[in-house]
């Protein structure tokens, strides 16, 4: 019967240490989903904050006049400012420009839509200034013109009017490349938003997957921890047992040992 009760001792103790290697796959299996978990986390707010400053930029740029359109509207915008040499209204941009005017320069956002604004502003004063002084030379060509006794002023006119032509020529062409440059960022940044839209729907599912798995496996260790505390009963009950039985048993040999030399 002690055998017996030793035996049935040692089962539970190592369904016990089972019972405990479980407990510790289980807790070392949440501490990896608490911390994907958390990673997916640090993406969603990296995500919320790039929306955020695309946001705020977009208010801004608002507030100087830069509105949303397609985008050849700022091509048209440059060739009517050349033709009429009226002054420039709002710019038009495109919502992809919007979206990464903070990736066409270094420093921070504002430092980066400000040195756009000043660049574009100030080039479309010197077509501007251009464009007057062209319209000057014109008229002082044509009144010349109307002196025959100065023909060399007329052609000296129509010199410097050419001169003036390349060099408004030469400054669209500047801004139109940096704008072409700006859409060219614009394409590569929209491109890391969708890929960035995509892993943020892709960490959504399996955060969920996550901690749908998390809930099963803190179910599933509250149960082995009521197992365990079970197993521990019963290891004390025959321990406790088993004590009582040594003791009956020393009190049998006892008795014995008394017996036999009363005999003798």
């Amino acid at each position: 019967e002690i055998r017996q009760l030793q035996q049935k001792q040692a089962g539970l103790l190592r369904e016990v240490s089972d019972l405990q290697e479980a407990l510790e796959w289980k807790d070392r299996q949440i501490g990896a989903l608490e911390r994907q978990k958390e990673f997916f986390d640090s993406v969603r707010t990296e995500r919320d904050d790039l929306r955020g400053e695309v946001a705020e930029l977009k208010g801004e740029l608002k507030k100087h006049g830069i509105i949303l359109h397609s985008e050849a509207a700022t091509s048209r915008e440059m060739s009517h400012t050349l033709k009429d040499g009226s002054c420039p209204g709002p710019s038009t941009v495109t919502e992809e420009e919007l979206n990464t005017l903070k990736a066409m320069s270094d420093g921070t956002l504002d430092t980066r839509w400000k040195k756009l604004l000043d660049e574009r502003e100030c080039l479309l004063e010197q077509i501007s200034k251009l464009k007057g002084q062209l319209d000057m030379q014109l008229r002082t060509g044509r009144v010349d013109g109307m002196r025959p006794e100065e023909p060399v002023l007329e052609n000296g006119a129509h010199v410097l009017v050419l001169d003036l032509q390349r060099g408004a020529n030469r400054q669209i062409s500047d801004l139109k490349f940096k704008l072409a440059k700006s859409e060219q960022e614009v394409t590569a940044l929209e491109q890391s938003v969708v890929r960035l839209e995509g892993q943020v729907a892709r960490y959504k599912s399996a955060a969920e997957n996550a901690e749908k798995v998390e809930d099963e496996l803190k179910a599933e260790k509250r149960k082995l921890q009521r197992e365990l505390r079970s197993a521990l009963d019963k290891t004390e009950e025959l321990e406790v047992s088993n004590g009582h039985l040594v003791k009956r048993l020393e009190k049998m040999k006892t008795s014995r040992s008394t017996l036999l030399s009363q005999q003798q």
